[in-house]
């Protein structure tokens, strides 16, 4: 009888220290913190992705998607020479198109709706007369999460080399 009721206050020790532990596991802000960061990075690759891939035939559905994966000042340099490009991509005649290699989340405020990406991408750019171009290259970009989720508010060519003296 002694070992029984030993037992039951065993089991109902180790049931409750279970469920605390589980609710405090959920409730850390930790997972929420990760779920920020792989919805920044899938958003950060996309756009990159995006803002790297073109094609002269349906230049304008390319720019619309370079126009919805942007925010700030970036969307509207994008909006202000929209006429620029389209003249310049249909003069080219050009085909470009993107290829994410890796990508990772180099900062993440996510009380302050910023985060930072690094992508990894391989962009064929494919000309009317002659073989594909292809180029490796590492791209940083800003991201702004607005009410339609992450947007890319910056982006740059990540320096390559040696940066040590």
């Amino acid at each position: 009888m002694v070992a029984a009721i030993v037992l039951t206050v065993a089991a109902a020790g180790a049931a409750g220290w279970g469920g605390w532990s589980r609710y405090d596991a959920g409730h850390d802000g930790s997972a929420a913190y990760a779920e920020a960061r792989d919805d920044a990075l899938a958003a950060g690759e996309q756009a990159v992705q995006n803002m790297n891939t073109l094609d002269h035939a349906q230049v304008e559905k390319g720019l619309d998607s370079w126009e919805d994966s942007t925010t700030g000042d970036l969307h509207q340099q994008l909006v202000e020479g929209r006429e620029a490009f389209v003249k310049q991509i249909e003069a080219a005649r050009t085909v470009s198109t993107a290829r994410i290699l890796s990508g990772a989340v180099t900062e993440l405020d996510d009380r302050a709706g910023k985060a930072g990406v690094m992508v990894a991408l391989r962009v064929t750019v494919t000309a009317p007369e002659g073989k594909p171009a292809v180029k490796e290259s590492r791209m940083l970009g800003q991201l702004t999460r607005t009410s339609e989720g992450w947007k890319l508010s910056a982006l740059g060519q990540a320096p390559v080399g040696n940066t040590a003296g």
